[in-house]
């Protein structure tokens, strides 16, 4: 079993594409050596700024053979009167690589056919590799390509050098003007090269000791943790790590050397939120922290390269840093000295969405929503009366940092700012939480906010967007969703969820609705925009349940049932989907389906109105009046089950009803010839379905 290394070298690739392609040139180079039949042991990849390297080790030496049955012409147009082969069946021998005399005949389910059994694979890998090389160069892929010179490829940045080696022997291909070889070049300062690498063995012996280059990205990402630890703790305090940034650093670098620099004490004076943002966004460094999260003055930048004098590099880092940190400061002292008024002054100036108004008009509509949740939510959720007026003044508010001169320079603080101004000028808790926490979540891996106050504004904001775009037609359309409506439509779904807040969604799209101005000019009408905005959070829900792993008919079925109070919808779909997994559910699916049928076609369809009240006098026959009492006795159970919340004791009462209710139908003609009679029957049934319908809608249970 033999080794192969394959490296392409090109100029410096942008952070974001390292990882991604190594992960992709690992998927391509398996399975093309899978298609190859080419046998091997493993395929490990690695990439640097400059480097994509696949590494196969116990790489087969050929093809696996196989042997292949290949059917030709019909046998009656593969041989002539006399039996001889006429050209379509000497044609088929010789297209296939084999003697006539080895061809035979095939009986097939459409008849017989001339055919024959070939040997396939066989062949050296060394020949093959140079195919599959070009191939998993042209598999690739970027955000974006780029051409250089008079060349036809097209790459994310240019090609400098191949390498490709089987063990000692180089497999040759030409890629535009280069040739792979078995030359590589190192670190752009600390081991430039060219170095001729032997065979595939000495590879990563002479990426460390000669090309000075980590080749490992998780080896980079150990090195700069380990060292960045170790100084940090040496300051007295701890990294303030980021896994995003951490990846984006690890995979800027060739050769990681952290190093701890400085900043002036007076800086600490900002918010923590300000100095991290400085640091991170800007000059790619982490933040330095004590026990308590208050941060120390230094921070943590890694180089890409060892430096001769530490002290020089280290003061370059500290005065490039420093000038952002008197930004921030300049900012800060700025936006301290200005009053809310005026920042709410200039959100009148600032256009939100074409004929939806200012983000002035904006907030005046989150003021009015945030007081109609916080005093809908009430008791339920410990909201005193006088706080009602708390959470509406944080809708005015919430957007007043959008014109403070720090977000106009961090734009990512948006929200995060305007809860530290809140909570600096005095305006509470309540406000400060709110605004700070926004625009939370911003994904499906984001959390929702902590507070409240946060959830309240949030789910308001995301439900004026909402209802302004559909208003306006502005809806989504396949991948595109410029406004971000099907992220604010599931934000809105795992806030309550997530909080459990007894909030009716229709209701909360309809304030939404009814707080813009009535200048504005709908494309719709108000209640066709509240059906598609329903429909469209169906489809987030089902989308998501089943995301989770949900049976879709189990996520249907409880959506069926309605879904205008999401946080019941969510504990209704988990007892549905335990009831869907016990003995008899297939049994009792059909008997209540056999029931809303009835009801269907011989109310709605029928034209019958049926209220469900039913006469317990016109009662005849022993199962319908069994069935009428079961359903008056289990009533008040019911509705005290229903008001705990306790999803599987309504589930298993209707497993209790099931006997009853297939009584009924074993004895009892509801389609009777008495009118008065029939219609008592149905309504009973009417009786049943409606109980039935709070639960789930036995009709989308397929079983």
């Amino acid at each position: 079993m033999a080794e192969f290394v394959f490296e392409i070298g090109t100029e410096e690739m942008p952070a974001r594409f390292v990882p991604k392609l190594a992960a992709e040139l690992k998927q391509l180079f398996r399975a093309s050596l899978e298609e190859a039949m080419i046998g091997f042991e493993s395929v490990d990849t690695y990439a640097t700024p400059r480097r994509i390297t696949a590494h196969v080790v116990g790489i087969a030496a050929k093809q696996r053979s196989e042997e292949e049955t290949v059917t030709g012409p019909p046998v009656r147009i593969a041989f002539d009167e006399d039996g001889n082969l006429t050209k379509a069946g000497q044609g088929f021998a010789k297209t296939q690589g084999v003697a006539e005399d080895q061809l035979y005949k095939l009986e097939t389910g459409k008849g017989e056919y001339l055919a024959a059994t070939k040997t396939v694979g066989g062949g050296d890998t060394f020949d093959i590799l140079p195919a599959l090389c070009s191939k998993a160069l042209d598999g690739l892929s970027f955000p974006k390509r780029m051409r250089w010179g008079d060349y036809d490829l097209l790459f994310g940045r240019p090609v400098r050098w191949l390498l490709a080696l089987l063990d000692d022997k180089v497999v040759e291909f030409t890629l535009e003007n280069l040739t792979s070889g078995r030359i590589t070049r190192g670190h752009r300062v600390m081991g430039p090269g060219p170095f001729e690498v032997a065979s595939a063995a000495d590879y990563f012996r002479i990426m460390q000791e000669d090309c000075k280059v980590v080749i490992d990205p998780e080896k980079r990402k150990n090195l700069i943790v380990e060292e960045g630890n170790r100084l940090a703790s040496e300051a007295g305090g701890s990294i303030v790590w980021k896994d995003g940034l951490l990846d984006e650093v690890a995979n800027l670098v060739e050769y990681p050397v952290p190093i701890l620099g400085d900043i002036g004490e007076m800086y600490l004076e900002l918010p923590r939120e300000v100095l991290l943002t400085s640091m991170q966004s800007h000059q790619k460094s982490f933040g330095v922290q004590k026990d308590d999260g208050s941060l120390l003055p230094h921070f943590l930048t890694t180089l890409n390269i060892e430096p001769r004098d530490r002290a020089l590099v280290k003061k370059g880092w500290e005065r490039v840093l420093k000038a952002r940190l008197e930004d921030a400061r300049f900012f800060w002292e700025a936006d301290i000295k200005t009053d809310f008024e005026h920042w709410l002054a200039k959100l009148d100036k600032v256009v939100f969405l074409g004929p939806l108004g200012s983000m002035g008009d904006k907030t005046r509509r989150l003021e009015k929503v945030c007081g109609w949740v916080a005093d809908e939510l009430g008791d339920s959720k410990d909201v005193l009366p006088g706080d009602i007026d708390r959470f509406a003044r944080a809708g005015r508010l919430s957007k007043a940092d959008l014109v403070s001169e720090m977000v106009n320079e961090f734009d990512s603080l948006q929200g995060l700012m305007g809860g530290i101004y809140a909570r600096r000028a005095g305006k509470g808790d309540i406000v400060a939480d709110a605004v700070a926490e926004q625009y939370l979540p911003a994904g499906p891996e984001t959390p929702v906010p902590s507070t409240l106050p946060g959830a309240v504004l949030s789910m308001a904001d995301k439900a004026d967007t909402l209802a302004g775009c559909f208003g306006i037609k502005k809806v989504p359309t396949g991948a595109n969703d410029p406004y971000a409506l099907r992220r604010c439509a599931l934000g809105i779904c795992r806030i309550i969820m997530e909080h459990g807040l007894d909030l009716d969604l229709e209701q909360l799209l309809r304030h939404a609705q009814a707080a813009y101005s009535e200048d504005v000019k709908w494309k719709v009408t108000q209640e066709e925009s509240l059906e598609m905005l329903l429909d469209f959070f169906a489809q987030r829900l089902r989308a998501m349940f089943t995301g989770q792993g949900f049976a879709t008919r189990v996520v249907d079925a409880a959506i069926g049932a309605g879904y205008s109070d999401i946080h019941t919808l969510k504990a209704r779909l988990e007892a549905l989907s335990r009831f869907s997994e016990s003995e008899g559910f297939e049994q009792a699916v059909l008997t209540f389906k056999r029931a809303a049928n009835i009801i269907r076609k011989q109310g709605e369809e029928a034209g019958q109105e049926l209220t469900g009240g039913f006469d317990l006098d016109m009662l005849e026959d022993d199962a319908e009046k069994a069935l009428a009492e079961r359903m008056e006795e289990s009533a008040p159970r019911f509705e005290q089950l229903w008001a705990d919340g306790d999803f599987d004791g309504l589930f298993g009462q209707l497993a209790e009803l099931r006997p009853s209710v297939d009584a009924f139908f074993d004895n009892v003609m509801v389609m009777c010839e008495d009118s008065s009679l029939r219609a008592n029957r149905l309504n009973l049934l009417k009786a049943l379905v409606d109980r039935l319908g709070r639960l789930a809608d036995f009709n989308a249970l397929q079983v």
